[in-house]
């Protein structure tokens, strides 16, 4: 299912979102021995209602570079330190897209809203 970056809540599984990077930052990049090289890169993402953290790993971080348009397939939130961010599933896909109609907003940043986990009942 479609949707937008105001609409991810912590528990979203499953989701489709076109997005245009407007920044990333490669955070791990390490050889170990014979097993393959790891990359993780950490890439501010936005469409017209919002921004939000997106956690790109390996082969994603080639197709999420600045200024690209990409739809992420398969996307989750994943919680760190009570803050949404995205990232893909274990079938997750990342591809790049048509650029997106209108400005991006970037001031409603989504990883920003902290979350709490509050449990009901004894």
């Amino acid at each position: 299912m479609a949707t937008t970056v105001a609409a991810v809540r912590p528990d979203a599984k499953n989701l489709t979102l076109t997005v245009k990077v407007v920044n990333a930052a490669t955070v791990v990049e390490r050889q170990r021995g014979k097993a393959p090289s790891m990359k993780v890169a950490e890439c501010l993402v936005a469409d017209s209602t919002g921004v939000i953290i997106f956690v790109a790993r390996n082969e994603q971080v080639d197709v999420a570079q600045k200024d690209a348009t990409i739809t992420l397939k398969g996307a989750k939130v994943e919680m760190y330190r009570g803050s949404m961010r995205l990232a893909l599933d274990a079938a997750g896909k990342v591809e790049s897209a048509d650029d997106l109609q209108g400005p991006v907003n970037t001031t409603n940043n989504m990883s920003l809203l902290e979350f709490e986990l509050v449990t009901v009942g004894a």
